[in-house]
């Protein structure tokens, strides 16, 4: 089983190192690179303003935080969430940077994201996929056909399943070809992996008797315009 969290987090600026804090944090769990339905997700009180500009990028105003938690109280909870998974983070050194000074403030052990969890950059990887073109989040969902048209503002519980999503749709087919895998652990990936491609195979529609007779009129009203059907003239040479 491999466990993996996409996370993405909204903060009331760009700098952490003006003293901005993350309000929201939201994590999606995939196993074995579907949802398993788990989510960590917490909107908290900066204690301090919020720019303008980041406003009109989330949405997420001072009034709408006032009674939310402070990001000390929910430390514990987001750590036991993260621990021993490989996160998915979109431009992760923005968002480690954040939190590493949250876990930070929240004083105790809590240490540094990469102590919990490890740490995969989905921009990196989408830059090394397609590189010279535009990486942004919205740019990977219009490339690899994931629907984003109800993303009118920035949310991080949003953005980490469309995140899910992309990456999924970006790394298609490398489970398959069990890289890095040797001997039992290559063999027991691909069974993994040939059983989740059954699972979503199509299934089969048989015709019914309907289905039959409405097809032998049409071939029937073709063969009246022509001299003879391709179909009827392929069946009695089989015949």
């Amino acid at each position: 089983m491999t466990r993996k969290v996409v996370l993405d987090t909204e903060t009331t600026g760009l700098e952490v190192e003006s003293g901005h804090r993350v309000i929201e944090i939201g994590c999606v769990e995939l196993i074995d690179r579907r949802p398993s339905g788990r989510e960590f997700h917490r909107y908290l009180n900066p204690e301090r303003s919020i720019d303008a500009g980041a406003v009109a990028v989330h949405g997420i105003t001072e009034e709408f935080l006032r009674d939310k938690p402070r990001f000390a109280e929910i430390a514990e909870e987001f750590v036991a969430f993260i621990a021993g998974a490989e996160l998915l983070i979109h431009n992760a050194a923005f968002d480690t940077a954040f939190l590493d000074s949250e876990l930070r403030h929240a004083g105790g052990t809590f240490g540094r994201v990469a102590d919990h969890a490890a740490v995969v950059d989905t921009l990196a990887l989408a830059r090394q996929k397609y590189p010279g073109q535009k990486n942004t989040l919205d740019a990977l969902c219009k490339r690899l056909g994931v629907d984003n048209s109800h993303r009118e503002v920035h949310g991080a519980l949003l953005d980490a399943h469309l995140l899910a999503d992309v990456w999924v749709a970006m790394t298609a087919g490398q489970g398959a070809l069990a890289l890095g895998l040797d001997g039992a652990d290559a063999q027991a990936e691909a069974i993994r992996v040939a059983a989740w491609d059954a699972s979503v195979r199509p299934r089969v529609r048989r015709a019914t008797e309907a289905d039959t007779a409405a097809h032998a009129a049409r071939l029937a009203a073709i063969d009246k315009v022509s001299a003879g059907s391709l179909w009827e003239r392929e069946e009695a040479a089989g015949a």
